[in-house]
């Protein structure tokens, strides 16, 4: 590994999480939720990231994602019985609203310690879900301070180097840096009960081709990995071994940790179970009418709308 490999990665990272000099609509409106957040736990929130779809189309009508990182539990959740959920089963989603200049703002927030973050974006990590997001673009909307900046930078960077780590252990020897994104993007999509059509991936690596690529190249160096493509663009990184048992494990944590995330959502998130079937229908085309006993009864219904799901391949 060059001495300049994990300088260079991070200084990827820091342009892209920094705040655009020009923001767009949904950046605006993630900003003011933001400020809202801060407004009733400033002295807990070490830093808020904005994400995910409305980020990527620049919606701020839809419900924006966000991920809150704290310096303790109880630092955000004043509570104790929340504070020990978020303790044992991080994140914590929550529902928050808030009204902007063009009408209301929703987001959907997640809610966890910044140590929590740093330790699930090891490779090592049971836990795919949270450096499968993070490998892609976000912005840092908010930081306590530069100690607190840089701290999310280098985990943003440490997602960026799992991800690339297992896009090689799972892809084929030589691939070009796109395929070993696309390989890896449905690879994490398989580890979660995804609500996705297929073309997710294609349209993340479309909307982003100034990141992908060389968030890849700088990651693989930071491995010590071989970076040089061939003529027709094939990367041959040289990670050799069997992995397929490893990354069985990770599906089936992951499973099991979505459906036990979901349950804990049914009782965090305010209005939890129209806000999954309006995510299922937004992602996945399929559109769900809940019961009035099933929006009374989520967690009890929600064997019966899963298997609703596989039976119209709407989650794999």
């Amino acid at each position: 590994m060059t001495p300049a490999g994990p300088a260079r990665l991070e200084a990827l990272v820091a342009a892209e999480l920094a705040a655009p000099a020009e923001p767009g609509a949904a950046m605006l409106a993630a900003r003011q939720l933001a400020e809202d957040i801060l407004a009733r736990h400033r002295v807990g929130v070490e830093a808020v990231l904005f994400y995910g779809a409305c980020r990527l189309d620049d919606d701020p009508t839809g419900l924006l994602d966000l991920y809150v990182l704290t310096s303790g539990h109880r630092a955000f959740h004043r509570r104790w019985l929340p504070a020990l959920f978020n303790a044992l089963l991080p994140p914590t989603v929550l529902h928050w609203r808030s009204d902007g200049l063009a009408g209301p703002i929703r987001a959907k927030v997640a809610v966890l310690t910044l140590r929590q973050f740093e330790r699930r974006l090891r490779p090592a990590s049971l836990d795919t879900t949270i450096w499968a997001r993070f490998c892609q673009p976000s912005t840092l909307i908010h930081a306590r301070d530069a100690a607190a900046r840089h701290r999310v930078e280098q985990a943003v960077a440490q997602a960026l180097t799992t991800a690339g780590l297992w896009a090689v252990r799972l892809g084929p020897p030589a691939a070009t840096p796109v395929e070993y994104w696309r390989g890896l993007l449905a690879r994490t999509y398989g580890a979660e009960l995804r609500v996705e059509r297929g073309n997710r991936s294609e349209r993340l690596l479309a909307a982003s081709p100034g990141w992908y690529g060389p968030a890849l190249i700088l990651a693989l160096t930071r491995l010590g990995l071989a970076t040089a493509a061939d003529a027709e663009g094939r990367l041959r990184p040289g990670q050799v071994g069997d992995f397929a048992f490893s990354w069985a494990v990770r599906r089936a944590c992951g499973k099991t940790l979505n459906v036990m995330r979901l349950v804990k959502a049914a009782f965090t998130f305010d209005g939890g179970p129209d806000y999954l079937t309006s995510k299922i229908a937004r992602h996945a085309g399929v559109t769900i009418e809940l019961t009035g006993w099933q929006r009374r009864h989520p967690v009890l219904a929600a064997p019966i709308l899963l298997w609703r799901l596989r039976r119209d391949g709407a989650v794999r």
